[in-house]
């Protein structure tokens, strides 16, 4: 194996290795935010519950302020590429398209605990008070670009005249978008919730076919 080989599989096994940590760091992150609180979570129970130095966390973040925006970037911008890869086909029937894919977001999230906290993090837990204040306006820029992807598929319904023209696509996006956070707080806000997990599709179903009428 030449030099140049070898140099090659060390920078990629080492750029794993580097993401890997990161990682880790993000979801210890989660655990501690969701269980003691941001402002009572500090960077050294961080690096030790990841076995990490602290100079290991100061390589990929600058502080906790960042670990706390990189867990919503984390969260987020892989549902917004689901959704845009999602919207650019050309589905025969958008509202079934969209509750199918607000179904999976519920199935991704029963997967994946890592997800369940975060999201439980930002819903419930988090009030953005303090140093996160400045947080608050990006985030909400996040969900407002969400809630415009959904949008979009209302307005491509009424091209297919699935949903009356003098609807309003905006109120319907927000309507789901409502009706899902009341699912989401209702479901992850102790192991007694009233909904259970196997009953959230047909609550999703529910809500379409009101709108189908």
């Amino acid at each position: 194996m030449s030099i140049h080989v070898r140099r090659k599989i060390l920078m990629r096994r080492t750029k794993e290795e580097s993401e890997e940590t990161k990682n880790t760091i993000l979801n210890t992150s989660i655990k501690l935010f969701s269980q003691k609180g941001y402002s009572r979570t500090t960077l050294c129970e961080i690096a030790k519950e990841s076995h990490v130095t602290r100079g290991a966390i100061y390589w990929h973040f600058k502080n906790k302020l960042e670990i706390f925006d990189a867990l919503y970037e984390r969260l987020h911008r892989p549902f917004v590429q689901m959704i845009l890869e999602d919207i650019s086909k050309d589905h025969p029937e958008p509202l079934i398209q969209l509750q199918d894919i607000c179904i999976q977001l519920f199935l991704d999230l029963e997967k994946d605990s890592h997800k369940r906290q975060a999201i439980s993090l930002f819903l419930i837990k988090c009030d953005y008070t303090g140093e996160l204040k400045a947080y608050r306006r990006k985030h909400n820029e996040r969900k407002t670009q969400s809630m415009n992807l959904f949008i979009l598929y209302f307005k491509k319904a009424q091209e297919k005249n699935k949903i009356s023209k003098e609807e309003n696509p905006y109120l319907m996006a927000l309507s789901i978008n409502c009706y899902m956070k009341g699912i989401l707080i209702e479901y992850l806000s102790s192991p007694e919730s009233l909904i259970a997990q196997k009953d959230i599709p047909k609550l999703i179903k529910l809500f379409f076919r009101g709108i189908k009428g």
